[in-house]
């Protein structure tokens, strides 16, 4: 696809996923090609569609397929994924209205954070994570990149002292190590091999999950009270990428899973091909 092409797609994709999310938002992409997109040239469709996902602050359930189709297996079902603490989930192909609630081990019953109509299973196979880990990567650098854009027009906005607090040495230091953060994050998910290798996206999942948690932390910081209030967007990409960072593990259990498969191979790979 040339640049011209993917631009006005890029176009087209957001203003669907900035006017409707969840069930509606699966019936659009449906309708724009997504499957066709998916089988055809998923190097570009999954960062593309994924990343605009997080940036836009809309949902849908294609991670089923981008997890069925690694693993050879019809578009259109509902796999079991892996969540943080040993759970597993699935994400329901249904309208919001019918998102699932969690069942905790002192019986209260919590909504999923995010919005996200995950729901709870005892058990089911766990298929091929390598090629989802990397779309929910490339989500949540989406998210991260959101709420960096929000803390930023917050502090040129905002005027504290006769100046505006982007001119802040420690508001200006928060922002960069987010940007700092962000980069790292897409530079690993850009990496050669990175949706078929399984040790490769394991580390860019864990890596776009500490980017994500540095952003909502650091660009909460900036934004202050005002990040807080449901009238702020903020708090949904906040929300949102607590859910994330834990669909298909952690950053932190993803982190030590990836120490100890090192350790116990007793190498590990080459970065860079020299």
């Amino acid at each position: 696809m040339d640049t011209k092409s993917l631009a006005l797609l890029e176009d087209s994709l957001r203003k669907t996923m900035s006017s409707v999310s969840g069930a509606e938002l699966d019936a659009a992409l449906a309708d724009m090609g997504w499957t066709e997109m998916l089988s055809d040239m998923p190097e570009v469709a999954i960062p593309l569609v994924f990343r605009l996902l997080g940036e836009t602050g809309s949902h849908a359930s294609i991670l089923n397929d981008v997890v069925l189709r690694s693993s050879r297996r019809p578009t259109g079902g509902i796999p079991v994924l892996p969540y943080a603490g040993g759970v597993q989930v699935i994400w329901e192909r249904a309208p919001e209205d019918q998102a699932a609630e969690w069942l905790l081990e002192d019986s209260t019953e919590l909504r999923v954070l995010g919005g996200l109509p995950l729901r709870r299973v005892d058990e089911g196979e766990l298929l091929r994570l390598a090629e989802a880990r990397r779309a929910l990567g490339w989500w949540l650098v989406g998210s991260s990149r959101a709420m960096l854009a929000l803390a930023r027009q917050h502090a040129l906005d905002r005027v504290q002292f006769g100046r505006p607090i982007a001119g802040f040495q420690s508001v200006r230091h928060k922002l960069a190590e987010t940007l700092v953060a962000i980069e790292g994050a897409e530079a690993t998910l850009s990496l050669p091999g990175a949706a078929n290798n399984d040790l490769t996206a394991l580390l860019a999942k864990a890596a776009s999950g500490k980017a994500a948690l540095t952003a909502a932390k650091h660009c909460q910081q900036v934004l202050a009270g005002i990040g807080f209030t449901a009238e702020h967007p903020l708090h949904h990409h906040v929300q949102r990428v607590l859910v994330l960072d834990k669909l298909l593990g952690s950053s932190r259990e993803l982190t030590k899973k990836a120490g100890a498969g090192l350790r116990a191979r007793g190498s590990t790979p080459r970065l860079a091909q020299l």
